[in-house]
């Protein structure tokens, strides 16, 4: 058996995705090209779990995110603003911030609790997607996760890239996400590629 880095995360309808690709654009243009998001193959996303399974373990994932999205609807989201924070080489990494309503953290939460009967915490490079040398801040945010970013400190997101957006926007900003999705992990804990995916019901 073989182990993988994952991510089980929300994918924003098209026009959210679609802005955070085109405003990642910008951001590449002028900063470190590290995070080089697109529709296809470095997803934007809200994560809601992170950790290391055995590959053989993804059909069964899927299932009982199948359960869970149908016992704990979530609804609509809303982008609050963007929030710009400093890396672990202190780098401004830009943001969106999605407000953390009841329903969202409950998913979340539940979550966590269905995969931790599966999920290891001693992660490696190889168990990421991609030929990139991984940065060790990667493996630590996979391996701390549970711990420094779940239950109280969890923070909705969907990141936008290195570097500091100029760009004027306006909030607040609706949005749905219609696919609860488990991903590959790749370098700075983007989403790869989807390895098992469900519709959310009707929002």
């Amino acid at each position: 058996m073989s182990q993988i880095a994952v991510d089980i995360v929300l994918l924003p309808e098209a026009k959210i995705a679609r802005l955070a690709v085109e405003t990642n654009r910008k951001l590449t243009g002028s900063s470190s090209c590290e995070i080089v998001l697109d529709e296809t193959t470095c997803l934007p996303h809200i994560s809601l779990a992170m950790g290391c399974i055995e590959s053989e373990q993804v059909d069964s994932i899927g299932k009982m995110l199948g359960t869970i999205v149908k016992a704990y609807p979530v609804g609509k989201f809303t982008i609050t603003g963007i929030v710009t924070v400093l890396s672990a080489r202190n780098e401004p990494n830009s943001l969106l911030a999605v407000a953390k309503t009841e329903a969202l953290q409950t998913l979340h939460e539940q979550i966590m609790g269905m995969m931790e009967p599966y999920v290891g915490r001693n992660v490696t490079a190889e168990m990421l997607c991609g030929d990139d040398e991984v940065a060790p801040s990667t493996l630590a945010w996979i391996r701390d996760y549970r711990r420094k970013a779940a239950f109280g400190a969890f923070f909705p997101h969907i990141t936008l890239g290195y570097g500091v957006v100029t760009e004027p926007m306006t909030f607040p900003m609706g949005f749905v996400a219609p696919q609860l999705a488990l991903c590959h992990l790749g370098n700075h804990c983007t989403c790869r590629s989807v390895l098992a995916s469900v519709s959310m019901p009707d929002q």
